[in-house]
């Protein structure tokens, strides 16, 4: 009779440490859960429950009105359709240009220069510069009154603009300052891309007689392409949510102007909660700006899947 060996009992070190191995990944990882649940799935949550009552800030009393204060928003309150319009022309003024601009940078980055490391600190400094200053600053460029954009208008024998009270002039002047802030980031973004082309495909289009033009072009782009994709990803968001700028381009008003001609849905979701008093409005506001972001985020994902031909 032939009997099995039975399997040795574990010391209580030998289960600590198997726990360890087994339990540690989850614990290294468990703080951003923790952290995106308390600051991103619970306001959520809480902000769709606030967006299907009636709910004025100073009032206990919450009445349960389902989606009408979606339907206020989109068929009553013309300022959210305007926003929307505004919020959209002001991403395109902004965010091509300064893809564009950004893509140019890096591109005369990635060549040999003396103190490569200053000038990438140079076109990092509006990043790091206070919001407020630069609204101050940009405001007086644009000022209707001694204003450098006048001037300039002015000393070639136009005349000046008011910029603030015009639909497109406020748009191009608040995408200015958007250009100004972000275009640096998205420089270093393509430049650190641009890095990582092997030079070879350079070094064989030199010997095949392709210009620098041709060589940015044919394969400088191509290979940028995801990173490409992703600078649009984030700038479509940051467009979308586009709040300080144009508050700061207005003198602080969250009205955007005399007829809320620059007035973003991010402003008129805090306009609607501060001057107003209704948090169930202004929460439904902020839902139907999560799925504009949504919809922008589902067709970049549509390109990206189309670019790399995944169907």
């Amino acid at each position: 009779m032939t009997t099995q060996n039975a399997a040795p009992r574990l010391t209580w070190r030998q289960r600590l440490t198997r726990a360890d191995f087994k339990a540690m990944p989850y614990a290294l990882v468990s703080p951003y859960f923790i952290l995106f649940a308390v600051f991103g799935v619970f306001p959520m949550a809480y902000t769709l429950y606030a967006s299907l009552h009636s709910w004025k800030l100073g009032n206990p009393n919450r009445e349960f009105v389902g989606l009408d204060n979606y339907e206020f928003l989109l068929t009553s309150y013309d300022r959210f359709n305007w926003s929307v319009v505004n919020t959209l022309g002001m991403f395109v003024m902004a965010t091509v240009p300064q893809l564009v601009v950004a893509m140019m940078v890096a591109n005369a980055l990635n060549k040999r220069l003396r103190r490569p490391l200053l000038w990438r600190m140079l076109i990092l400094a509006p990043i790091v510069t206070s919001v407020v200053a630069v609204g101050v600053i940009f405001a007086r460029i644009w000022g209707n009154e001694y204003g450098m954009i006048n001037g300039a208008l002015e000393f070639i024998g136009l005349d000046g603009v008011d910029w603030r009270t015009g639909r497109l002039t406020s748009w191009l002047a608040i995408s200015s300052m958007v250009d100004w802030r972000w275009m640096g980031y998205n420089s270093l973004i393509f430049l650190a891309a641009m890095q990582t082309i092997p030079k070879n495909l350079y070094e064989a289009a030199t010997v095949d007689g392709a210009s620098p033009r041709q060589q940015f072009w044919k394969i400088t782009v191509p290979q940028l392409k995801p990173v490409l994709i992703f600078t649009v990803f984030v700038s479509s968001v940051g467009g979308m949510t586009l709040f300080v700028e144009p508050m700061m381009f207005g003198s602080g008003a969250l009205n955007g102007g005399a007829n809320g001609q620059f007035q973003t849905t991010a402003m008129v979701l805090v306009d609607i909660l501060r001057t107003h008093g209704n948090y169930g409005i202004s929460a439904a506001a902020g839902w139907l700006l999560f799925l504009v972001i949504a919809v922008v985020a589902a067709v970049n994902f549509l390109v990206v899947n189309r670019i790399q031909g995944n169907k």
